[in-house]
């Protein structure tokens, strides 16, 4: 699979403009592209799927282990002429504390991909080429066989620039000046999801697409792709959600969600699939492509609704899935579809398994910044002054849908909102690290918190969900 994985030195440096663009130029040439994205961001995956028409997919060795990156990615990119990873932060930067584990430069080496390193020019010259020096030479194993200069001044700035880089031993594939048309705007938690510009959206990503193919090498980014080694790891396989033998990510062998039987789907035959409705539309825009495979693969009909607009669950409603997303900008939109605040608060009554992370926490809540919500968890929410971001190690405290007591996760939190109370009676998790509290709500069939999960790196989550819904 020819592959590149898009780097900065540091965030800011217009990495996600230049991969966007690089995926839609290569689109554009007729390549099937395969876009995925370091670490659990939620949002440029959005931009990455309207580049390409493929789902994008994120690739976070601290939540799904490293052990399952090369796995999700052959999944991801099968089929395909070309995938481009695009990276998080700086090339180096990874899990705090704990060295290389899921930064771009850890990625880059399970994948055994070539690096190309987006360097805003901006305000230097000739200390470009020290500073590519150095993080072409940090780490051996690490092949940053490629720059692309971005925010060039003009022409001549770009022929100083590449003056210097010809001592560095690293070629120049690319140099694009400042154009505002490719800028993304931004809010609280980065850029604005695609769900809710999507014509602003289009027309952004076509820009970053025709600034890419007049400054760029799209030859040389190719054939540097096309130099990637083989990889030796087979596809991961929803429908093997048990990984057999195959701890959650950063936990021990154990106790594990999913075992005791629910690795198998609870009705092979789809007329008869339970269904479970996941919330989407612009409010809740946050969700991970495999969460979607490992429910199908486990027996269940997945469909998708918006609460912001449909004032009813779907037909069959068995369970529901609400994800991450923006509650808080459109709370008085949702707080207004009473209909469908009763119809969750009715469901999540009569005991069904109703999921939620982050937004969904919001929604499920009395009321959010004082604008009525479901209801169903006795706690309010509203908007902070402060960030909460980190990954986090989390220990499930009581049985709920998604797991049982005892069971490891590795997941992020990303939110400025705070929830009073920040945990309930029973708590959906108890942190362990990097530090010890406890967190969201399990009540009943109901399983809400801040804590993000991938179900690729927590085996049998997805199946457990589905083999409870078994008579129901």
């Amino acid at each position: 699979m020819p592959r590149l994985v898009i780097a900065a030195p540091a965030s800011g440096s217009g990495k996600t403009t230049v991969a966007t663009g690089l995926m839609r130029a290569f689109a554009d040439a007729g390549l099937a592209v395969s876009p995925h994205k370091v670490g659990p961001d939620y949002i440029d995956p959005g931009y990455h799927a309207l580049a390409t028409g493929r789902p994008g997919r994120n690739l976070d060795a601290y939540m799904c282990g490293p052990e399952r990156i090369a796995p999700l990615f052959l999944h991801g990119a099968a089929g395909c002429d070309l995938a481009l990873v695009e990276g998080v932060m700086g090339l180096y930067d990874g899990a705090s504390g704990q060295g290389e584990l899921a930064s771009t430069a850890h990625v880059a080496k399970l994948l055994k991909a070539p690096v190309v390193l987006v360097v805003d020019a901006s305000s230097q010259s000739r200390s470009v080429a020290a500073l590519v020096h150095g993080f072409a030479s940090w780490d051996p194993e690490v092949r940053v066989a490629g720059v692309i200069l971005n925010k060039v001044g003009s022409d001549r700035h770009e022929a100083l620039l590449r003056e210097a880089l010809e001592e560095s031993g690293v070629p120049v594939l690319g140099a694009l000046r400042r154009v505002r048309a490719v800028d993304t705007p931004s809010r609280h938690l980065g850029l604005v999801p695609v769900a809710e510009r999507s014509a602003e959206a289009l027309a952004a990503v076509a820009a970053q697409a025709a600034q890419v193919r007049e400054g760029c090498d799209l030859e040389g980014l190719l054939a540097l792709a096309r130099s990637a080694p083989p990889l030796t790891a087979e596809a991961w396989d929803p429908a093997a959600p048990l990984w057999a033998g195959v701890p959650p990510a950063g936990g021990t062998p154990g106790r594990r969600s999913g075992e005791g039987g629910h690795n198998a789907p609870t009705d092979p035959h789809p007329e008869n699939a339970p269904v479970i409705a996941v919330a989407g539309g612009p409010a809740f825009t946050f969700s991970y492509t495999e969460h979607t495979e490992l429910l199908r693969a486990a027996g269940a009909e997945v469909v998708p609704f918006d609460p912001l607009r449909d004032e009813a669950l779907p037909d069959r409603t068995a369970a529901l899935v609400i994800g991450g997303g923006f509650p808080e900008v459109y709370a008085p939109e949702l707080s207004a579809n009473e209909p469908l605040r009763k119809a969750v608060a009715e469901l999540a009554a009569s005991g069904a398994p109703v999921v939620a992370e982050c937004a969904g926490l919001l929604y499920l809540s009395r009321s959010l910044d004082g604008k009525p919500m479901c209801g169903v968890l006795p706690a309010d929410a509203r908007m902070s002054g402060r960030l909460t971001l980190g990954y986090r190690e989390a220990v499930a405290i009581a049985d709920n849908p998604l797991a049982q007591a005892g069971t490891r996760v590795r997941g992020h939190e990303f939110h400025r909102t705070v929830t009073e109370p920040g945990a309930g009676g029973t708590p959906a998790w108890g942190f362990t690290h990097p530090e010890r509290r406890t967190e969201g709500f399990v009540v009943g069939g109901v399983h809400a918190s801040y804590l993000h999960v991938h179900w690729a790196g927590a085996p049998g989550t997805a199946a457990r969900l589905v083999a409870g819904l078994s008579g129901r």
